[in-house]
Order: C-alpha cells, then structure tokens, then sequence
C-alpha cells in the first residue's frame, strides 16, 4: 500500500508541478499534464486518467493551491478516503 503510494505521490508531484501556481480550478492544471486530461496515473493494479481523478477528487480538493505540495497532499488523502489508495 505504501509503494502505491509513493508512486502515486511521485506521478502527481511530475505532472502537476509545471502548473503556473497558485491554481484556482483543475483547468488551470491541464496545461501542465504530458497529455492533457488523457493523462494517466498507475500504481499496481489501480489505473485512471486525470480527468477520471478530476470527477473523482471533486469533493476532497480544496482550491486555491500555492504549491505542487499541497495539490498532492489533498489529492493522496482523496484518494485514501475514496479506498482507491
């Protein structure tokens, strides 16, 4: 479950640190992402595109974000509280 994780944590921080900070919505973010909203995010048998984690992560992203850091902190806890990490 850890190593779930830090590669989340890892594939996160890479896509999203090239965002022009601070963020105010997701769109803001997809100029950043290597494909747009098709990119995606895998670790182990778990699998989704930017886009799905946008729908998902709706509720659990608290926008404005100053920092990469933060956007991958709010979205690691998304994810453990939606049992998909």
């Amino acid at each position: 479950m850890a190593d779930k994780e830090a590669e989340f944590r890892q594939q996160f921080q890479d896509a999203f640190e090239g965002a022009d900070y601070p963020v105010s919505n997701p769109m803001e973010l997809v100029p950043a992402l290597p494909n747009g909203p098709g990119t995606r995010f895998e670790a182990g048998d778990t699998s989704f595109t930017a886009m799905e984690l946008a729908t998902k992560m709706n509720d659990a992203q608290d926008f404005p974000y100053d920092d990469v850091d933060a956007l991958v902190d709010d979205l690691i806890e998304g994810l453990k509280q939606k049992d998909m990490l």
